[in-house]
């Protein structure tokens, strides 16, 4: 068993917990990330990034996070591999698990930023076509669609939010409903059933996707078990999952306080949560930007918090 200390422990290897490593280290907290079973988050399965700054030609999503890392290891951010298996912060300093407890870390703040994981339907060509086709954000990925064919699926108001922003890119939209109405707001569900490039296909459910190195198209069947079941194909270049994300917070849930979509709460305008000395950063605290750039600046007040407060215990 190996065991390690510090001031600040940061749990997650996304932009958020990448920053949080860059302010910390810069503050002399000597911190130790756990970078867990996916580092540089969700951003390594994405292909092109044009909307984070100091990129003016784009980057793909492994290059930015990679970039990021040797940054904040630049400034001596010390990195664990594996996974939090057990935390106890019913006192400080904190004890972390990882891996079962092969490792063993205490900490007097604990920064937690392991972000959140789009749901996706299952489909075994769902991983095929991921990052050539097949994306959880519009916003990240819907610029290179422009002028081209794409679906949604989903029915709540973030599966209409995308809807209507790809609609403002894409030739056509097609947004896959699996119920007989909508879920979304009535503002919401108006502006969707009225803008002239969104077709609404309601009862449908995607079978499968096909294409040959990138996406070229959804199979669907609606009104599936009744006698007027239909299986058909559609044609489209992209196909984005709006169908919620499931926040990673699952291993902090007997300690920190979770809205009811699981989310950690954080206090007023800070990043701090019900434990004191634990802080909460990006997607895992965040289900309303989801944004790599709105993540880093989470993880930059994160840290400044963690600083702040241990100055406060002097």
């Amino acid at each position: 068993m190996t065991e390690l200390s510090t001031k600040c422990l940061i749990i997650g290897a996304g932009p958020a917990g990448y920053t949080a490593g860059i302010y910390s280290s810069r503050a002399n907290l000597e911190p130790i990330m756990v970078e867990g079973i996916q580092p540089g988050g969700q951003l390594t399965t994405t292909t092109e990034v044009e909307n984070f700054p100091g990129y003016p030609e784009g980057v793909t999503g492994p290059k930015l996070m990679e970039d990021i890392r040797t940054q904040a290891l630049r400034f001596g951010l010390r990195t664990v591999g594996g996974e939090v298996t057990e935390v106890d912060f019913s006192k400080r300093p904190f004890t972390v698990k990882v891996n079962g407890g092969s490792t063993v870390i205490t900490a007097d703040t604990a920064i937690i930023a392991t972000g959140a994981s789009a749901r996706y339907l299952g489909l075994p060509d769902e991983e095929r076509f991921k990052g050539m086709g097949v994306s959880a954000c519009a916003t990240c990925d819907g610029f290179f669609f422009r002028n081209r064919p794409v679906a949604v699926v989903g029915g709540g108001d973030t599966a209409c939010e995308e809807a209507l922003y790809l609609a403002g890119l894409a030739s056509k939209v097609y947004l896959i409903v699996r119920r007989d109405q909508l879920r979304a707001s009535k503002y919401m569900q108006t502006r969707v059933l009225e803008n002239p490039k969104i077709t609404v296909l309601f009862n449908t459910n995607t079978v499968s996707l096909f294409g040959n190195d990138i996406l070229e198209g959804a199979k669907l069947v609606s009104n599936r078990g009744t006698e007027e079941e239909n299986t058909f194909d559609i044609a489209v270049d992209g196909f984005f999952l709006a169908i919620g994300h499931s926040p990673n917070t699952e291993v902090f849930k007997p300690y920190v306080q979770l809205d009811e979509q699981g989310y950690i709460v954080t206090e007023g305008k800070s990043t701090a949560t019900n434990v004191e000395g634990v802080f909460a950063a990006g997607d895992v605290a965040d289900p309303s930007y989801r944004q790599a750039v709105s993540a880093a600046g989470m993880g930059c007040r994160a840290a400044l918090d963690a600083e702040r407060f241990l100055l406060m215990q002097l």
